[in-house]
């Protein structure tokens, strides 16, 4: 499996057609796109793109926004957008645990102040599937290739330290790969084992965008093993009845 930093794109402005951005890139790269590769894109980008971006000096915070901020040490304009994009707050203590309006849960429900002015912040794309899908098609008009996108974000973990990438939009592939009924190396029967292929390639993908200032939102991933087929980021979420640490 091979993983390629795409280079060339440039700074992302509100009604900005990220796919046709992606194509434009590939070509000027010289690198081709074929049927069966995965673009990892990286949702800040995205979110910019679709206009995803809040100017905190236009946010009045609540009485809850400031005694939350109050609580964690936060700006309480911040707070108040992650209010916003939440369904629910799942823990709060040291940070703020949040289940967005997708029912992701995150810290500061996907609410990002990196790579925006300190006046800004990022929110996660509206419906991330439809956002990965848009980009699948526009690649698909423009170079003729039918390949899978996936939306990536990068998340803290409950029992482990470190931020990982993880999918929080699809399209054209299914994010899991559900081995029961196989047989391991033995010969007994998995009864339990489902994987995620979209965050295994999110994960490996944002190792190679970076995390700082290296200015490569996206990853084409030649030679993933995936099922095609018009899967959903939502799909990942494990339903709360079967949450063990509720």
């Amino acid at each position: 499996m091979q993983l390629i930093a795409l280079k060339g794109i440039p700074k992302v402005k509100k009604g900005d057609d990220f796919g046709e951005l992606i194509a434009c890139a590939a070509q000027e790269q010289n690198l081709q796109l074929e049927k069966n590769d995965v673009l990892v894109v990286a949702q800040t980008v995205v979110s910019k793109s679709e206009g995803n971006v809040i100017d905190l000096r236009e946010v009045k915070p609540g009485g809850l926004a400031g005694r939350i901020a109050s609580q964690l040490d936060k700006d309480p304009r911040e707070v108040e957008v992650i209010l916003r994009q939440s369904s629910e707050i799942v823990r709060l203590r040291h940070v703020l645990i949040a289940r967005t309006k997708h029912g992701f849960v995150c810290a500061n429900a996907g609410v990002d102040h990196s790579n925006v002015d300190s006046e800004h912040v990022t929110i996660l794309p509206d419906d991330p599937d439809a956002s990965a899908d848009r980009i699948r098609e526009a690649i698909k008009r423009k170079l003729g290739v039918d390949i899978a996108v996936i939306l990536s974000d990068t998340q803290g973990r409950a029992f482990r330290r470190g931020c990982v990438g993880v999918a929080v939009g699809v399209a054209g592939m299914n994010p899991l790969q559900d081995l029961r009924g196989k047989r391991d190396l033995y010969g007994k029967e998995l009864e339990a084992t489902i994987t995620s292929p979209a965050d295994a390639l999110a994960a490996a993908a944002v190792s190679v965008m970076g995390e700082a200032s290296e200015g490569t939102p996206v990853v084409v991933v030649k030679g993933a093993s995936y099922d095609r087929s018009y899967g959903s980021a939502r799909e990942l979420v494990r339903p709360s009845e079967q949450d063990l640490f509720r």
